[in-house]
């Protein structure tokens, strides 16, 4: 049995290659304009490597709906970006890929805004003495 240490690892190298091959994907391979200027934030990998968490950010949403339209055409071209990783890789199996978008960008000013303004409490706080 493999340690837990070294199916860490493994788990995030192969995030990693994950994350480095959707992001060429994206860039070189696929042409679709509605993709536009998609990157991806982040990978998570099954522990059985079965699946493939992929969570991807872009400049070109300007609405929920522009979301779920990126979302349905990457999830759609998840099994051509399946068979391109396949090859790409020496692995017994090649996770499948389930795309997210990354609220990150979204929600990033709110926890900004909101960590500044507990700073702030704090601040006022040691002022009183309190």
């Amino acid at each position: 049995m493999a340690s837990p240490t070294r199916s860490f690892a493994r788990d995030l190298r192969v995030s990693d290659f994950v994350r480095d091959e959707i992001s060429k994907i994206l860039s070189f391979e696929i042409k679709d304009p509605r993709i536009g200027l998609t990157s991806v934030t982040d990978v998570r990998v099954s522990r059985d490597l079965s699946y493939s968490d992929i969570y991807v950010s872009s400049l070109s949403v300007k609405s929920e709906a522009d979301q779920k339209e990126l979302l349905v055409v990457l999830n759609n071209a998840a099994g051509f970006m399946r068979s391109v990783i396949a090859k790409r890789h020496s692995m017994r199996k090649t996770p499948r890929l389930r795309f997210h978008y990354d609220e990150l960008l979204k929600n990033g000013p709110k926890i900004d805004a909101l960590i500044d303004k507990a700073l702030d409490q704090d601040r006022s706080g040691d002022a009183d003495g309190t």
